[in-house]
């Protein structure tokens, strides 16, 4: 459990890094009307949850 957990934190790690540079997926919506922006991460959100669901399955699997 412990090397899985190890290996889980580097992906993540690795994922943030990776997030840092890219910024905003193709896909978000953001709306700029005057002084206020509306900001709806739709792509960034599916990916997330895709990701967390694939380690949720994995550690599962190791049980």
């Amino acid at each position: 459990m412990g090397k899985m957990l190890m290996i889980v934190g580097i992906v993540l790690l690795i994922i943030g890094m990776i997030w840092q540079f890219i910024g905003k997926l193709p896909g978000d919506i953001v709306v700029k009307k005057g002084n206020t922006t509306f900001y709806f991460p739709i792509v960034t959100s599916i990916v997330v949850s895709v990701v967390l669901s694939f380690i949720f399955y994995v550690m599962g699997r190791f049980r």
